[in-house]
């Protein structure tokens, strides 16, 4: 049986859907498709309508050489979206920023509404009032100053930076020169036919704003004023966040929470525009672990309570029931992220759907019948769902999710996927995902692939495109996703035993999970191999110096020297809690190269600001010069460096991520099944 995960092109030209919004008057559904371009070297995106009934098949809305995001519905059913396609009135730039959209909900062409050199980011729209995110120059007074000195900068090419504050990197992007700005306005009319179309007319309502300053904001019903994440820089590069109220008549910025030692992330404001949901993060230490916790303030008094607060899982999304009752939550949950609804007057949580999936992207109907969400597990990629919350009420028990006419329909898998459990040391249940090859069985044994997820505080329970693991299954594989200590979706206490004690529980668990996996018939416990990536990279080069059982190891954009890591790092502040100066003599995997006799394939990418770029050369100067296969008198050692010179920390680009699947496949073919493979031809 042929499947899309049997070639690597295949595969990269299956359409991905992300992102869901749901109209105002709960007609319309909107969902974006990412699909290969003509070069096969891009993705690129477009708008889709879902019909929420079911009754019709889903349609596209937009259609252009570069693509279109962050969708949001104004009150009138218009839906804004931010491209940088070319502005129809002036000459095509390769390199234009996202300009902001508009297409009408009486139908016809999207229209121009925004642009400027800044561009557009985060967008939202009530009341007929637009509120957007865009980046300004710390040195421009105004639109114009803004656009002059960009334009000079691009055509002299200049790109220095100028810091004054911190952090100045993140993920894979340099922050600077300029910062966030809250930009708003009304939303533009259509005008008169011959006459230039409306644009929007906007207010900077920060022009003093800090870099960082502002994070995610919430836009109140009403239109009148926004619940926003502010940033608090600390003594010594420390950093907090806070709950602020921003004001769209004049500006005016209050702080409505601040608890020192913690984060607060802005939530959603209620309906009725009385209530804000908030999140509190305590910062962690090298003693304790962080948690989540869900709080309501009340803008009538200024109080706050916790909610919830009895219940032990980590909280990913959340939205209003419209009649303000309650909220409807996705949280990790042993494996999965499955739909809750939170009864406020009872402070009570329940269960509502029975899918083993995770559910993002939660959208609530107007008459609070219908969740709708995009839905997607190891056995399929995200897909549009609804959930009857009437039926949950009335069969008082979980219920399954049902599937909307999508655009994009799940892929034939080339296995299946099955659980295994066991129990950790210290008496803690253990679980973990196993995807198995078509046809393993006791007489036909699958090499075994442990496969360790980053974060680290995260869980193996969403599709990915980037990590799947049904391509290693094509080639016959048993892929093992485990979630060890410090995953998230098994309480507190699961994430506490491991923190700061990376190499202890969390590979313990680790290795009872593949000894669980291994005594199965249908695995081969004489043919296994580890990989990871970031925090599962640490783990991969830990285990490489703890254990020689593995036949090979694959560590990508891996944390190598702890020390190291730390203070290069793009947020070192946030590792700086945790990682001590004991951490990292009794877990650093760098004090461990000469033990290390398994074959190694190193992967980074030079643009990785998160895990810098300095670890994996690092980690590969040792490798060669340190470890028990370095290089002999020949130059020859088994260890291999894949090296990307303008990738992050992902490895992204389409035909990078087919390299990086070949160059993974043959090292394995090679050390694992003891089968040579040609690696990929492009690598020269």
């Amino acid at each position: 049986m042929v499947t899309p995960f049997h070639d690597i092109q295949t595969y990269l030209s299956l359409p991905r859907t992300t992102g869901l919004r749901l109209s105002p008057d709960g007609s319309r559904l909107i969902t974006t498709v990412a699909t290969l371009n003509a070069k096969r070297n891009q993705y690129r995106s477009a708008l889709w309508h879902v019909d929420p009934t079911g009754a019709e098949p889903a349609r596209r809305l937009t259609r252009s050489r570069k693509g279109e995001s962050s969708a949001v519905f104004t009150d009138a059913g218009d839906i804004l979206f931010t491209s940088t396609r070319p502005n129809p009135d002036a000459e095509d730039d390769d390199e234009a920023p996202a300009a902001l959209w508009l297409l009408p909900a009486t139908g016809g062409d999207a229209r121009l509404i925004g642009n400027r050199l800044g561009g557009y980011g985060e967008v939202a729209s009530h009341a007929g009032v637009v509120l957007a995110a865009g980046n300004r120059l710390g040195t421009a007074s105004t639109e114009a100053d803004d656009d002059r000195v960009r334009k000079e900068r691009k055509d002299l090419k200049v790109s220095a930076l100028l810091h004054t504050s911190y952090p100045i990197r993140h993920w894979d992007e340099d922050l600077g020169p300029g910062a966030t700005h809250l930009l708003t306005g009304p939303v533009p009319s259509d005008g008169i036919a011959g006459e230039a179309a409306a644009t929007l007319e906007l207010t900077d309502l920060t022009p003093d704003a800090a870099p960082h300053q502002f994070g995610d904001f919430d836009l109140a019903p009403d239109g009148r004023w926004a619940a926003v994440t502010c940033t608090v820089i600390g003594a010594r590069a420390d950093r907090r966040t806070t709950l602020c109220r921003l004001d769209l008549s004049d500006g005016t910025l209050t702080t409505l929470v601040d608890e020192p030692g913690a984060d607060v992330i802005c939530g959603r404001i209620s309906p009725d525009g009385t209530t804000v949901v908030w999140q509190y993060e305590p910062h962690g230490s090298p003693t304790k672990a962080p948690h989540v916790e869900l709080r309501l303030l009340d803008l009538t008094d200024g109080s706050s309570r916790r909610i919830a607060a009895d219940w032990d899982r980590w909280i990913t999304d959340h939205a209003w029931l419209p009649d303000g009752s309650g909220l409807v939550l996705a949280a990790d949950e042993s494996g999965r992220s499955p739909v809750f609804v939170l009864d406020l007057a009872k402070d009570e949580v329940t269960r509502v759907t029975s899918d083993d999936a995770a559910f993002t992207d939660l959208q609530v109907s107007p008459d609070g019948r219908w969740v709708y969400a995009l839905r997607s597990s190891y056995r399929a990629p995200s897909e549009v769902v609804r959930i009857d919350l009437h039926a949950h009420r009335s069969a008082e028990a979980p219920v399954a999710a049902e599937l909307l006419p999508g655009p994009a329909p799940a892929p034939q898998l080339p296995g299946t996927l099955t659980e295994v459990s066991a129990t950790a040391d210290d008496g803690s249940p253990l679980r973990a995902w196993l995807a198995l090859p078509s046809g393993a069985d006791d007489v036909h044994p699958a090499p075994l692939l442990l496969w360790i997820h980053g974060g680290p505080l995260g869980s193996w329970n969403a599709w990915s495109w980037r990590w799947c693991p049904w391509l290693l299954v094509a080639q016959g594989y048993a892929v093992l996703l485990p979630d060890p200590a410090l995953s998230t979706g098994y309480g507190e206490q699961f994430i506490a035993r491991g923190w700061a004690r990376w190499g202890a529980e969390p590979y313990t668990d680790l290795m009872t999970i593949t000894d669980a996996t291994l005594a199965r018939d249908d695995v081969d416990h004489t043919r296994t191999a580890a990989m990871g990536g970031s925090f599962g990279g640490y783990m991969a080069n830990w285990v490489a110096g703890q254990t020689d059982r593995f036949d090979a190891i694959v560590t990508h954009a891996s944390l190598w020297a702890l020390d190291q890591f730390g203070p290069t790092t793009d947020h070192a502040y946030y590792w700086a809690r945790e990682v001590s100066e004991q951490m990292v003599r009794d877990f650093s995997p760098h004090a461990f190269v000469e033990r290390i006799d398994t074959p190694m394939l190193v992967v980074h990418g030079d643009k990785d600001y998160r895990v810098p770029i300095g670890e994996g050369l690092r980690l590969w100067w040792e490798l060669v010069s340190r470890s028990k296969l370095a290089m002999d008198d020949q130059g020859r050692t088994p260890h291999r460096f894949l090296y990307f010179p303008d990738e992050n920390h992902w490895v992204l680009s389409p035909q990078h991520a087919a390299l990086w699947y070949g160059t993974v496949s043959a090292f394995l073919s090679e050390h694992v099944l003891g089968e040579a493979r040609d690696y990929p031809e492009l690598l020269g």
